[in-house]
């Protein structure tokens, strides 16, 4: 093993998390050559649950799992590491507004960015899943200023896999056919998935999505609504939220983030918006367009924007400052 990489997981005995520890643990993640040091936070009435966790990750035998520490304590679990994968968050239940879970989970990514902020390497790079997951990565980036924003990062990954995957079953190819979809804005409702300058091979000629898929009411129809909406589909089936999924998203983020893009290609990643790419205002985490090489991730630029997306862009984007305003409210009350 070359290097050696500390990785901390919260909400380490949910569902999203068992889908994924074994991925990261097995160096499909970070590389073969790369021994990772996990670390496991979750809350103290899940300590048994997660000492269950430990004991399958020890009896996989996994050699590039080099130790395993599972917590409750944030000190310990966010001293001098690497990688932050933010997956534990307050979850939306019956009844509750959606300010009621803003504010439950601007208490604990307060709490977080603070412990980033204060244990965690300044070359740490965060991802945040727990929902709402643009708002929460947004609360810990400004609860760790001395981290560069840049080093801040949501899932959208996740939006981007279901958008690909549609379009392959729609013309009956791989999904590793199809490349650069878009994912704008918000891990909501509101996101916009974008084909317009997505291509799929077709032979050995890579082709506009738009002009093989030929049915423009689908693409601007029931293709966004289906992304859109996807993860409430899968709660309705399932009676649980989405974790084989989410988990893999997680897996493809993290790969991306640390080796970099494929020639050619970009994904989508809820980024932080310093208001100078695409009319995207200032302090938000928005996803968009980015390619990824040894010196980090730039967003894509110049690609046009017609007056259709615009619209949509703009609507996921006022999704989002309301959002933020609430949560900057609850951070500023609990000061």
């Amino acid at each position: 093993m070359t290097d050696q990489l500390k990785v901390l997981v919260t909400g380490a005995a949910g569902q999203i998390a068992y889908s994924l520890l074994y991925s990261i643990a097995n160096g499909d993640v970070f590389g073969k050559n790369v021994s990772v040091s996990l670390i496991l936070l979750d809350i103290e009435m899940m300590q048994e649950a997660l000492g269950g966790v430990v004991l399958e990750l020890q009896d996989c035998a996994l050699p590039n799992l080099k130790k395993i520490t599972a917590t409750c304590n944030v000190q310990e679990a966010f001293t001098d590491i690497d990688y932050a994968v933010l997956v534990g968050a307050m979850p939306r239940r019956q009844g509750m507004e959606r300010k009621d879970l803003l504010k439950a989970n601007a208490k604990i990514f307060k709490e977080q960015g603070k412990a980033l902020e204060n244990y965690a390497k300044k070359s740490v790079k965060v991802l945040v899943v727990g929902n709402p997951a643009n708002t929460n990565c947004l609360i810990a980036a400004t609860c760790a200023p001395s981290i560069s924003k840049e080093n801040f990062t949501c899932l959208t990954r996740l939006d981007h896999n279901r958008a690909k995957a549609q379009i392959a079953t729609r013309l009956e190819v791989a999904t590793s056919a199809v490349r650069n979809v878009i994912i704008w804005g918000n891990h909501s409702s509101t996101q916009y998935p974008d084909v317009r300058h997505a291509t799929v091979s077709v032979g050995d000629e890579a082709k506009p999505v738009p002009l093989v898929v030929k049915d423009d009411a689908w693409l601007n129809g029931d293709f966004i609504t289906t992304v859109q909406k996807r993860g409430a589909a899968i709660i309705a089936a399932r009676k649980l939220s989405s974790a084989m999924s989410a988990a893999k998203a997680i897996c493809d983020h993290l790969r991306d983030w640390h080796f970099g893009t494929p020639k050619g290609e970009w994904t989508s990643m809820g980024i932080y918006s310093n208001g100078s790419n695409y009319g995207v205002p200032e302090n938000l985490i928005y996803s968009m367009p980015v390619k990824i090489d040894e010196n980090g991730y730039t967003i894509v630029d110049g690609l046009e924007i017609d007056d259709r997306s615009r619209v949509r862009m703009d609507a996921t984007a006022n999704e989002l400052l309301e959002e933020r305003n609430e949560a900057m409210k609850f951070l500023s009350q609990s000061d």
